[in-house]
Protein backbone atom coordinates (compact mmCIF):
# COMPACT_ATOMS: atom_id res chain seq x y z
CA UNK A 1 0.00 0.00 0.00
CA UNK A 2 1.34 3.23 -1.06
CA UNK A 3 1.70 5.97 1.95
CA UNK A 4 -0.62 8.13 1.27
CA UNK A 5 -3.43 5.58 0.74
CA UNK A 6 -1.77 4.23 4.18
CA UNK A 7 -1.77 8.06 5.55
CA UNK A 8 -5.59 8.55 4.49
CA UNK A 9 -7.02 5.15 5.71
CA UNK A 10 -5.89 5.79 8.89
CA UNK A 11 -7.37 9.83 8.58
CA UNK A 12 -10.71 7.97 7.50
CA UNK A 13 -11.06 5.68 10.06
CA UNK A 14 -10.55 8.20 12.42
CA UNK A 15 -13.46 10.34 11.15
CA UNK A 16 -15.77 6.77 11.32
CA UNK A 17 -14.51 7.09 15.25
CA UNK A 18 -11.81 3.79 14.41
CA UNK A 19 -8.51 5.55 16.87
CA UNK A 20 -5.18 3.38 15.82
CA UNK A 21 -4.70 0.73 18.68
CA UNK A 22 -1.06 0.59 17.48
CA UNK A 23 0.62 4.11 17.74
CA UNK A 24 2.42 5.55 15.38
CA UNK A 25 4.96 7.55 17.20
CA UNK A 26 7.35 5.21 18.42
CA UNK A 27 7.94 6.37 22.00
CA UNK A 28 4.10 6.14 22.12
CA UNK A 29 4.32 2.34 20.60
CA UNK A 30 6.95 1.20 23.43
CA UNK A 31 4.96 2.78 26.13
CA UNK A 32 1.93 1.15 25.18
CA UNK A 33 3.50 -1.97 24.45
CA UNK A 34 5.38 -1.70 28.41
CA UNK A 35 1.77 -1.43 29.70
CA UNK A 36 0.91 -4.68 27.90
CA UNK A 37 3.65 -6.78 28.75
CA UNK A 38 4.79 -8.56 31.93
CA UNK A 39 7.89 -6.74 33.57
CA UNK A 40 9.98 -9.93 32.60
CA UNK A 41 9.22 -9.63 29.17
CA UNK A 42 9.46 -5.29 29.35
CA UNK A 43 13.37 -6.29 31.19
CA UNK A 44 14.41 -8.76 28.19
CA UNK A 45 12.92 -6.70 25.10
CA UNK A 46 13.40 -3.37 26.44
CA UNK A 47 16.64 -3.89 28.62
CA UNK A 48 20.57 -3.24 27.63
CA UNK A 49 23.44 -3.80 28.88
CA UNK A 50 25.04 -2.17 32.12
CA UNK A 51 23.70 1.61 32.76
CA UNK A 52 21.89 1.21 29.29
CA UNK A 53 24.02 4.05 27.74
CA UNK A 54 24.46 2.87 24.24
CA UNK A 55 21.12 2.38 23.98
CA UNK A 56 20.43 5.88 24.37
CA UNK A 57 23.32 6.54 22.18
CA UNK A 58 21.92 4.36 19.33
CA UNK A 59 18.73 6.62 19.07
CA UNK A 60 21.08 9.70 19.68
CA UNK A 61 23.83 9.35 17.32
CA UNK A 62 21.26 9.98 14.35
CA UNK A 63 20.67 13.12 15.75
CA UNK A 64 24.47 13.95 15.02
CA UNK A 65 22.75 14.15 10.88
CA UNK A 66 20.29 16.34 9.63
CA UNK A 67 18.32 15.81 6.42
CA UNK A 68 18.83 19.30 3.92
CA UNK A 69 15.47 19.09 1.49
CA UNK A 70 15.51 19.62 -1.82
CA UNK A 71 12.42 21.63 -3.68
CA UNK A 72 10.70 20.96 -6.85
CA UNK A 73 12.44 17.94 -8.02
CA UNK A 74 8.90 15.50 -9.23
CA UNK A 75 9.02 13.09 -6.26
CA UNK A 76 5.46 11.72 -7.25
CA UNK A 77 5.30 7.78 -6.27
CA UNK A 78 9.10 7.54 -4.61
CA UNK A 79 10.47 4.23 -5.22
CA UNK A 80 11.70 2.33 -2.30
CA UNK A 81 12.84 -0.62 -3.89
CA UNK A 82 16.66 -1.83 -4.02
CA UNK A 83 18.55 -4.78 -4.73
CA UNK A 84 19.69 -7.29 -1.81
CA UNK A 85 22.19 -10.62 -2.75
CA UNK A 86 20.63 -10.60 -5.55
CA UNK A 87 17.18 -10.57 -5.13
CA UNK A 88 15.13 -7.19 -5.28
CA UNK A 89 13.26 -5.94 -2.63
CA UNK A 90 10.33 -3.36 -2.36
CA UNK A 91 11.93 -1.77 0.52
CA UNK A 92 15.43 -1.52 2.19
CA UNK A 93 13.71 -2.99 5.60
CA UNK A 94 14.42 -6.32 7.07
CA UNK A 95 13.22 -7.24 10.50
CA UNK A 96 15.95 -8.48 13.14
CA UNK A 97 16.21 -11.40 14.60
CA UNK A 98 14.94 -10.92 18.44
CA UNK A 99 14.35 -14.08 20.59
CA UNK A 100 11.99 -15.23 22.95
CA UNK A 101 8.76 -13.73 21.11
CA UNK A 102 6.61 -15.89 23.41
CA UNK A 103 7.23 -13.18 26.13
CA UNK A 104 4.95 -10.63 24.20
CA UNK A 105 2.61 -12.72 22.16
CA UNK A 106 2.02 -16.57 22.69
CA UNK A 107 2.51 -16.85 18.88
CA UNK A 108 5.59 -15.32 18.66
CA UNK A 109 8.01 -15.91 15.71
CA UNK A 110 4.89 -17.33 13.69
CA UNK A 111 2.92 -14.09 13.76
CA UNK A 112 5.43 -12.25 12.75
CA UNK A 113 6.52 -14.37 9.95
CA UNK A 114 3.07 -14.06 8.61
CA UNK A 115 3.01 -10.43 8.58
CA UNK A 116 6.60 -10.26 6.71
CA UNK A 117 4.95 -12.22 4.21
CA UNK A 118 1.77 -9.61 3.66
CA UNK A 119 4.35 -6.80 3.95
CA UNK A 120 6.80 -8.17 1.59
CA UNK A 121 9.35 -7.92 3.85
CA UNK A 122 12.56 -10.13 4.66
CA UNK A 123 12.85 -12.02 8.23
CA UNK A 124 15.53 -12.99 9.75
CA UNK A 125 14.89 -16.13 11.67
CA UNK A 126 16.24 -15.86 15.25
CA UNK A 127 18.31 -18.78 16.36
CA UNK A 128 16.61 -18.36 20.03
CA UNK A 129 13.18 -18.39 18.51
CA UNK A 130 9.97 -19.85 19.96
CA UNK A 131 8.80 -21.37 17.24
CA UNK A 132 11.15 -23.30 14.82
CA UNK A 133 12.87 -22.22 11.31
CA UNK A 134 10.87 -24.92 9.48
CA UNK A 135 7.23 -23.89 10.89
CA UNK A 136 7.77 -20.40 10.34
CA UNK A 137 9.09 -21.46 6.42
CA UNK A 138 6.11 -22.94 5.90
CA UNK A 139 3.60 -19.81 6.33
CA UNK A 140 5.87 -17.72 4.33
CA UNK A 141 5.91 -19.03 0.92
CA UNK A 142 8.82 -17.61 -1.69
CA UNK A 143 9.18 -14.72 1.06
CA UNK A 144 12.89 -14.02 1.54
CA UNK A 145 14.41 -15.04 4.98
CA UNK A 146 17.38 -15.54 6.19
CA UNK A 147 18.71 -17.49 9.65
CA UNK A 148 20.38 -16.06 12.01
CA UNK A 149 23.48 -18.02 13.83
CA UNK A 150 24.90 -18.36 16.97
CA UNK A 151 28.08 -20.57 17.12
CA UNK A 152 27.53 -22.93 19.47
CA UNK A 153 30.13 -24.96 21.06
CA UNK A 154 29.43 -27.59 19.08
CA UNK A 155 30.29 -27.78 15.77
CA UNK A 156 27.71 -30.67 14.37
CA UNK A 157 24.99 -28.11 15.92
CA UNK A 158 26.58 -25.41 14.14
CA UNK A 159 26.37 -27.67 10.77
CA UNK A 160 22.72 -28.77 11.76
CA UNK A 161 21.19 -25.42 11.78
CA UNK A 162 23.30 -24.13 8.78
CA UNK A 163 22.04 -27.48 6.66
CA UNK A 164 18.35 -26.96 7.96
CA UNK A 165 18.62 -23.07 7.18
CA UNK A 166 19.24 -23.84 4.08
CA UNK A 167 16.51 -26.65 3.49
CA UNK A 168 13.64 -24.10 4.64
CA UNK A 169 15.04 -21.71 1.57
CA UNK A 170 16.54 -19.57 4.17
CA UNK A 171 18.40 -16.70 1.89
CA UNK A 172 21.52 -16.09 4.03
CA UNK A 173 23.33 -17.13 7.24
CA UNK A 174 23.55 -14.20 9.21
CA UNK A 175 26.54 -15.12 11.68
CA UNK A 176 26.20 -13.00 14.93
CA UNK A 177 29.29 -12.22 16.75
CA UNK A 178 28.86 -9.85 19.81
CA UNK A 179 27.00 -12.69 21.89
CA UNK A 180 30.07 -14.90 22.46
CA UNK A 181 28.93 -14.25 26.10
CA UNK A 182 25.56 -12.87 27.24
CA UNK A 183 26.07 -9.02 27.94
CA UNK A 184 25.51 -7.34 31.75
CA UNK A 185 21.63 -6.93 31.06
CA UNK A 186 21.04 -5.06 34.40
CA UNK A 187 17.39 -5.22 34.31
CA UNK A 188 16.98 -8.81 33.76
CA UNK A 189 19.40 -9.27 36.29
CA UNK A 190 17.58 -6.82 38.73
CA UNK A 191 14.62 -9.43 38.17
CA UNK A 192 17.21 -12.07 38.75
CA UNK A 193 15.29 -13.56 35.34
CA UNK A 194 16.67 -15.11 32.25
CA UNK A 195 13.75 -16.62 29.92
CA UNK A 196 16.20 -19.60 28.66
CA UNK A 197 16.11 -21.09 31.90
CA UNK A 198 12.55 -21.32 31.89
CA UNK A 199 12.32 -23.09 28.69
CA UNK A 200 12.13 -20.06 26.45
CA UNK A 201 13.29 -19.71 23.59
CA UNK A 202 14.85 -22.69 22.80
CA UNK A 203 12.60 -24.08 19.41
CA UNK A 204 15.49 -24.41 17.20
CA UNK A 205 17.41 -26.75 19.53
CA UNK A 206 14.40 -28.57 20.75
CA UNK A 207 13.51 -29.77 16.99
CA UNK A 208 16.98 -30.50 16.19
CA UNK A 209 18.11 -33.73 15.67
CA UNK A 210 21.84 -33.15 16.54
CA UNK A 211 20.72 -31.32 19.56
CA UNK A 212 18.83 -33.80 20.53
CA UNK A 213 21.55 -36.78 19.96
CA UNK A 214 23.78 -34.38 22.48
CA UNK A 215 20.92 -34.15 24.69
CA UNK A 216 20.92 -38.06 24.80
CA UNK A 217 24.54 -38.15 25.56
CA UNK A 218 24.27 -34.93 28.20
CA UNK A 219 21.42 -37.22 30.63
CA UNK A 220 24.12 -40.39 31.07
CA UNK A 221 26.17 -37.62 32.68
CA UNK A 222 25.98 -36.88 36.68
CA UNK A 223 23.80 -34.21 37.55
CA UNK A 224 25.33 -30.43 37.43
CA UNK A 225 24.55 -27.73 40.50
CA UNK A 226 20.96 -27.41 41.00
CA UNK A 227 19.22 -24.36 42.54
CA UNK A 228 17.95 -24.37 46.09
CA UNK A 229 14.52 -26.43 46.01
CA UNK A 230 11.89 -23.77 46.75
CA UNK A 231 7.91 -23.33 46.21
CA UNK A 232 9.07 -21.18 43.46
CA UNK A 233 11.72 -23.55 42.23
CA UNK A 234 9.03 -26.01 41.51
CA UNK A 235 6.39 -24.03 39.83
CA UNK A 236 9.47 -22.71 37.28
CA UNK A 237 10.01 -26.53 37.02
CA UNK A 238 7.06 -27.73 35.87
CA UNK A 239 6.33 -24.49 33.70
CA UNK A 240 9.73 -25.65 31.74
CA UNK A 241 8.40 -28.96 31.15
CA UNK A 242 5.01 -28.38 29.73
CA UNK A 243 6.97 -26.04 27.22
CA UNK A 244 8.66 -29.31 25.86
CA UNK A 245 7.41 -29.72 22.95
CA UNK A 246 7.77 -33.73 22.73
CA UNK A 247 6.90 -36.28 25.25
CA UNK A 248 4.37 -36.05 27.56
CA UNK A 249 4.51 -34.09 30.83
CA UNK A 250 5.13 -37.39 33.15
CA UNK A 251 8.00 -38.60 30.96
CA UNK A 252 9.61 -35.80 30.50
CA UNK A 253 9.02 -34.86 33.88
CA UNK A 254 10.73 -38.08 34.90
CA UNK A 255 13.35 -38.61 32.43
CA UNK A 256 14.66 -35.02 33.09
CA UNK A 257 14.77 -34.23 29.28
CA UNK A 258 13.16 -30.64 29.25
CA UNK A 259 15.24 -29.43 32.43
CA UNK A 260 18.44 -31.04 30.75
CA UNK A 261 17.97 -29.47 27.25
CA UNK A 262 17.71 -25.88 29.24
CA UNK A 263 21.38 -27.01 30.99
CA UNK A 264 22.75 -28.38 27.84
CA UNK A 265 21.92 -25.30 25.99
CA UNK A 266 23.45 -23.38 28.66
CA UNK A 267 26.92 -24.84 28.39
CA UNK A 268 27.08 -24.79 24.44
CA UNK A 269 24.98 -22.06 23.42
CA UNK A 270 28.20 -19.68 22.40
CA UNK A 271 31.65 -19.80 22.28
CA UNK A 272 34.08 -17.10 22.98
CA UNK A 273 37.17 -18.88 22.03
CA UNK A 274 36.02 -17.89 17.94
CA UNK A 275 38.25 -15.97 15.97
CA UNK A 276 38.53 -15.61 12.05
CA UNK A 277 40.28 -18.74 11.24
CA UNK A 278 36.98 -20.34 12.29
CA UNK A 279 34.68 -18.66 9.17
CA UNK A 280 36.72 -21.50 6.97
CA UNK A 281 34.65 -23.79 8.63
CA UNK A 282 31.36 -22.13 8.37
CA UNK A 283 31.88 -21.46 4.61
CA UNK A 284 32.66 -24.98 4.01
CA UNK A 285 28.85 -26.38 5.17
CA UNK A 286 27.44 -24.05 3.56
CA UNK A 287 26.91 -22.44 -0.15
CA UNK A 288 24.68 -19.77 0.99
CA UNK A 289 25.65 -16.26 1.30
CA UNK A 290 27.20 -14.75 5.28
CA UNK A 291 26.76 -12.26 6.66
CA UNK A 292 28.60 -10.98 9.59
CA UNK A 293 26.17 -9.21 12.12
CA UNK A 294 27.71 -6.66 15.12
CA UNK A 295 30.61 -5.52 12.89
CA UNK A 296 31.74 -1.82 14.58
CA UNK A 297 35.28 -1.19 13.40
CA UNK A 298 36.40 -0.41 10.21
CA UNK A 299 39.68 -3.20 10.09
CA UNK A 300 36.73 -5.85 10.92
CA UNK A 301 35.43 -4.85 8.20
CA UNK A 302 38.32 -4.79 5.75
CA UNK A 303 38.73 -8.60 7.32
CA UNK A 304 34.97 -9.45 6.48
CA UNK A 305 35.73 -8.85 2.81
CA UNK A 306 39.70 -10.66 3.34
CA UNK A 307 37.25 -13.50 4.74
CA UNK A 308 35.10 -13.86 1.97
CA UNK A 309 32.31 -13.06 3.44
CA UNK A 310 29.38 -12.01 1.59
CA UNK A 311 28.03 -8.78 3.73
CA UNK A 312 27.84 -6.97 7.38
CA UNK A 313 25.92 -5.93 9.56
CA UNK A 314 26.91 -2.55 11.79
CA UNK A 315 25.15 -3.47 15.12
CA UNK A 316 25.42 -2.80 18.78
CA UNK A 317 22.71 -6.41 19.60
CA UNK A 318 20.12 -2.80 20.59
CA UNK A 319 23.10 -1.98 23.00
CA UNK A 320 22.34 -5.07 24.97
CA UNK A 321 25.57 -6.37 25.23
CA UNK A 322 28.36 -3.50 25.54
CA UNK A 323 27.56 -0.61 27.39
CA UNK A 324 29.09 2.36 26.58
CA UNK A 325 30.17 0.97 23.01
CA UNK A 326 29.88 3.23 20.34
CA UNK A 327 26.74 3.97 18.26
CA UNK A 328 25.59 1.88 15.61
CA UNK A 329 25.18 5.14 13.18
CA UNK A 330 27.99 6.47 14.54
CA UNK A 331 29.85 3.46 13.05
CA UNK A 332 28.64 3.25 10.10
CA UNK A 333 30.73 5.71 7.78
CA UNK A 334 33.71 3.85 9.02
CA UNK A 335 32.92 0.55 8.12
CA UNK A 336 31.22 1.96 4.63
CA UNK A 337 34.88 3.60 4.21
CA UNK A 338 36.90 0.47 4.65
CA UNK A 339 34.48 -1.91 2.68
CA UNK A 340 34.60 0.33 -0.27
CA UNK A 341 31.67 -1.12 -2.04
CA UNK A 342 32.82 -5.06 -2.06
CA UNK A 343 30.07 -5.65 0.38
CA UNK A 344 26.46 -4.81 0.82
CA UNK A 345 26.36 -2.67 4.18
CA UNK A 346 23.13 -3.05 6.83
CA UNK A 347 22.79 -1.33 9.73
CA UNK A 348 20.79 -2.58 12.59
CA UNK A 349 20.30 -0.79 16.36
CA UNK A 350 18.65 2.23 16.56
CA UNK A 351 15.91 2.26 13.77
CA UNK A 352 12.81 4.49 14.88
CA UNK A 353 11.40 6.12 11.94
CA UNK A 354 11.70 7.02 8.10
CA UNK A 355 14.32 9.86 8.80
CA UNK A 356 16.55 7.00 10.22
CA UNK A 357 16.23 4.78 7.34
CA UNK A 358 17.32 8.11 4.75
CA UNK A 359 20.02 9.16 7.31
CA UNK A 360 21.16 5.34 6.82
CA UNK A 361 21.17 4.72 3.49
CA UNK A 362 22.68 8.27 2.79
CA UNK A 363 25.72 6.92 4.92
CA UNK A 364 26.21 4.28 2.90
CA UNK A 365 23.84 0.78 4.32
CA UNK A 366 22.35 -0.94 1.60
CA UNK A 367 19.40 -1.67 4.05
CA UNK A 368 18.03 -0.93 7.74
CA UNK A 369 16.84 -4.27 10.36
CA UNK A 370 14.07 -3.00 12.75
CA UNK A 371 14.30 -5.06 16.23
CA UNK A 372 11.91 -3.66 18.80
CA UNK A 373 9.44 -1.94 17.24
CA UNK A 374 8.22 -4.34 15.77
CA UNK A 375 8.24 -6.65 18.85
CA UNK A 376 6.21 -3.71 20.72
CA UNK A 377 3.48 -4.42 17.35
CA UNK A 378 3.29 -8.02 18.29
CA UNK A 379 2.65 -7.14 21.82
CA UNK A 380 -0.44 -4.95 21.09
CA UNK A 381 -1.65 -6.64 18.44
CA UNK A 382 0.17 -10.09 16.95
CA UNK A 383 0.08 -10.21 13.27
CA UNK A 384 -1.65 -7.33 12.53
CA UNK A 385 0.19 -5.18 15.31
CA UNK A 386 3.54 -6.01 13.37
CA UNK A 387 1.82 -5.20 10.20
CA UNK A 388 1.08 -2.05 11.34
CA UNK A 389 4.80 -0.95 12.42
CA UNK A 390 5.85 -2.01 9.56
CA UNK A 391 3.50 -0.07 6.91
CA UNK A 392 3.73 2.84 9.64
CA UNK A 393 7.85 3.02 9.06
CA UNK A 394 7.63 2.08 5.22
CA UNK A 395 4.32 5.09 4.92
CA UNK A 396 7.02 7.17 7.08
CA UNK A 397 9.62 6.41 4.62
CA UNK A 398 7.71 6.92 1.91
CA UNK A 399 6.79 10.76 2.44
CA UNK A 400 10.07 11.42 4.30
CA UNK A 401 12.14 10.55 1.50
CA UNK A 402 9.88 12.47 -1.00
CA UNK A 403 9.41 15.78 0.71
CA UNK A 404 13.22 15.86 1.20
CA UNK A 405 13.22 15.86 -2.97
CA UNK A 406 14.38 12.57 -3.62
CA UNK A 407 12.56 9.65 -6.14
CA UNK A 408 14.72 6.58 -5.04
CA UNK A 409 16.99 5.66 -2.72
CA UNK A 410 19.43 5.36 -5.49
CA UNK A 411 19.76 9.06 -5.22
CA UNK A 412 20.66 9.46 -1.10
CA UNK A 413 24.28 10.04 -0.28
CA UNK A 414 25.96 11.89 1.77
CA UNK A 415 25.55 15.30 0.74
CA UNK A 416 22.00 15.12 1.46
CA UNK A 417 23.08 15.28 5.45
CA UNK A 418 24.58 18.04 7.25
CA UNK A 419 26.51 16.89 9.95
CA UNK A 420 25.67 18.75 13.53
Amino acid sequence: MRALHWQRKIYLDGFAGKIPAIPANSIQLEQAAVRKMTPEATAYILGGAGNEQTVVDNRQGFEHWQIVPRMLRNVENPDLRIELLGQQLPSPLLLAPIGVLEMAHPLADLAVARAAVTTGVPYIFSNQASVSMEACSAVMGEQMRLFQLYWSRSRDLVTSFVNRAEACGCRAIVLTLDTTMLGWRTQDLALGHLPFLHGKGLAQYTSDPVFQQLLDDFLQQPPTARPSVTATTLRHLIGAVRRYPTGSFLKNLRSGRAMGAISLFSGIYSNPALTWVDLAFLREQTSLPILLKGILHPDDARKAVDYGMNGVIVSTHGGRQVDGSISAIEALPGVVAAVNGQLPILLDSGIRGGADVIKALALGAKAVCLGRPYVYGLALGGQEGVETVIRNLLADLELTLGLSGYKSLAELNPDCLRPV
